[in-house]
């Protein structure tokens, strides 16, 4: 199984997680504040981060930021008390790939770990692969849905998984409009995600997607009550 690192303060919680983790056939790290965490993470590949936000020293939010600077793939689930909208608009802005709070179900923490390892290990969070093949795209903008990866020009751009989703969806689907269901189905997200933190998140995705595609003569357009449209400048 995979390799976690486990952040949490709450020594009687982080023992609970290690241990549940552990039975599932993880293999698990810990650290009990953001200054561990940032030192641990410079010296030891994981597949996977559990990250409380309310720690001591550095807290989560900085943890975040300074690790998606080195490892912009690396999957992150944010584990925190913290359960306003804009808290967890945060967090995902800040490079979190899912966002879970306490009290949590043990079950849907497990499935949500899995389902995030299981996305991170496409081809597509790889290594750099060799020159493109089946290339489909829009302006200079290239995608290779068999990879998968995409490329502004020459230029390969790095996507979290849910970023290469959306990105894939809306090239595919080039010229006409991408429902919010559609990506949110694509995404596989659980029912009661779909009304909450997959449905706030997507505005996130679609903002930071814009961000890397700024170099790109594209504009995703939001259409209002519908969903999103990508087409070139120019149309």
């Amino acid at each position: 199984m995979a390799h976690l690192l486990i952040v949490e303060d709450d020594e009687l919680l982080r023992d609970a997680l290690s241990a549940q983790l552990m039975q599932a056939g993880h293999r698990i790290t810990t650290a009990q504040d953001g200054n561990a965490a940032l030192q641990v993470l410079q010296s030891t590949a994981f597949e996977g981060v559990v990250l409380d936000l309310g720690l001591p020293h550095v807290d989560g939010l900085t943890v975040l930021r300074r690790l998606r600077e080195r490892l912009p793939a690396l999957p992150v689930l944010i584990l925190t008390a913290r359960d306003g909208i804009e808290d967890r608009v945060e967090g995902l802005n800040a490079g979190a790939d899912d966002y879970l709070t306490k009290p949590f179900n043990r079950d849907e923490l497990l499935a949500r770990l899995q389902s995030m390892l299981r996305r991170a290990s496409l081809p597509a969070f790889g290594p750099p692969s060799p020159a493109p093949v089946s290339e489909s795209g829009v302006g200079n903008l290239r995608i290779d849905p068999l990879l998968p990866r995409a490329w502004l020009g020459s230029e390969a751009i790095d996507l979290t998984q849910r970023e290469w989703v959306l990105l894939d969806l809306l090239v595919r689907h080039s010229g006409r409009v991408v429902s919010r269901e559609d990506v949110l189905a694509a995404w596989q997200s659980e029912p009661n995600e779909a009304g909450g933190v997959a449905s706030n998140a997507l505005e996130v995705y679609v903002h930071r997607l814009r961000r890397k595609l700024a170099n790109a003569p594209l504009i995703i357009r939001n259409i209002r009550g519908l969903g999103y449209m990508l087409e070139a400048a120019y149309a």
